[in-house]
């Protein structure tokens, strides 16, 4: 049953988060115009189309980063000024147990995860596919060094069809869906059984395959060799045309079943370098996590009055606030860069803090 104290704690609590996430969403998004505002006057968008096609994208990706983190220095700001004012001594000079009295902060810390975990998984997907958009259109494309990237990466496209079959395309066009000198080629083993090349490839938008021009089919059994000029041709590969247009952004963007599915689908065809869809995917469920952990470290942290006031807290939170987002972005880079396992790499930071929660608590005073 939920009384009068709990009351009091779970309505300083969200209102402490809800103030805290919106001071700092309000702060990044005053350094992010300052830095982007020649970006903003070169677009010549309106300042309302500036917050529709832009900042209704950005303030839920920022709330997504420092939301754990919100709510752990909520957690120890609003703790500290009660533990000031002796009202946690009271509390617990009531007869009221330590334990009893976390009650409140792990409510509070169900109903903050869970949005934060339905959020992660539905809504900042959403919001995220904003942001991407006015990032690709009026800032990576105006970047030279982004334009130097695409360029090379759409000149030359290799892909895995199967986990026997690979292919290639060269000078590959976005806008007209084709490319050039293509070819096709599967093994069994280490020897080639079939070769397809092609002068031209091209996607038709009706039939949803590719077109092939000029091909040459060779199929190898055993020592002899049968060869087949086809001037055209159509072919079905597991591969679609909004696949190979390099997306920076397209982990982000994705719905978390979208995002199954598509590193299912990468998978069956044999593709690599799918560690930053996978922690991505992992993240998502360890994030909200990560607010109960962080909410019984700041009470364990906060309850302690010290001659500092609050201060001191708040400085302790900070500094293992910091430490947080430094492993959290150590067991990123190990992942996608090494062979780190995605899984661990997004629950590493919440296994230690776990143990670092516990003997918090069981130190702070009861």
């Amino acid at each position: 049953m939920i009384k009068k104290i709990d009351w009091y704690i779970l309505k300083k609590f969200i209102s402490t988060t809800v103030f805290m996430v919106l001071i700092f969403s309000v702060i990044a998004v005053a350094i992010d115009t300052s830095e982007k505002a020649d970006d903003f006057v070169k677009s010549g968008l309106s300042t309302g189309q500036i917050i529709t096609h832009y900042y209704l994208g950005f303030v839920p990706f920022i709330i997504s980063m420092i939301f754990p983190l919100m709510v752990f220095i909520a957690v120890i700001f609003f703790t500290s000024s009660m533990a000031g004012k002796s009202e946690l001594i009271a509390i617990l000079a009531g007869g009221v147990r330590f334990n009893r009295m976390l009650r409140p902060y792990f409510l509070g810390a169900v109903l903050l995860g869970g949005t934060f975990w339905v959020a992660t998984q539905y809504w900042i997907p959403k919001a995220m596919l904003i942001r991407a958009n006015f990032q690709a259109n009026y800032i990576d494309n105006k970047s030279s060094y982004e334009q130097g990237e695409a360029a090379k990466r759409t000149r030359n496209y290799y892909f895995r069809v199967d986990g026997n079959t690979f292919a290639g395309m060269r000078n590959y066009d976005t806008a007209s869906k084709s490319a050039n000198d293509f070819y096709m080629d599967r093994l069994d083993g280490y020897k080639m059984i079939y070769n397809l090349r092609a002068d031209y490839l091209r996607w038709d938008t009706a039939k949803r395959t590719w077109k092939l021009q000029n091909a040459v089919e060779r199929k190898i059994v055993g020592v002899k060799e049968i060869t087949k000029i086809i001037p055209e041709m159509t072919l079905k590969i597991n591969l679609k045309p909004s696949e190979i247009k390099f997306d920076k952004y397209l982990k982000d963007k994705m719905t978390t079943p979208e995002l199954k599915r598509y590193i299912q689908g990468e998978e069956s065809r044999g593709a690599e370098g799918l560690n930053d869809y996978k922690v991505e995917r992992y993240r998502r469920d360890a994030n909200p996590i990560s607010v109960f952990i962080l909410t019984l470290i700041g009470v364990s942290v906060a309850s302690r009055k010290t001659r500092g006031g609050s201060g001191f807290n708040l400085a302790v939170g900070i500094i293992a606030a910091a430490f947080f987002v430094v492993m959290d972005k150590f067991s990123l880079t190990f992942s996608t860069k090494g062979n780190f396992p995605p899984m661990l790499a997004a629950w590493t930071p919440n296994i230690i803090f776990s143990i670092f929660a516990v003997w918090m608590y069981r130190i702070a005073p009861k």
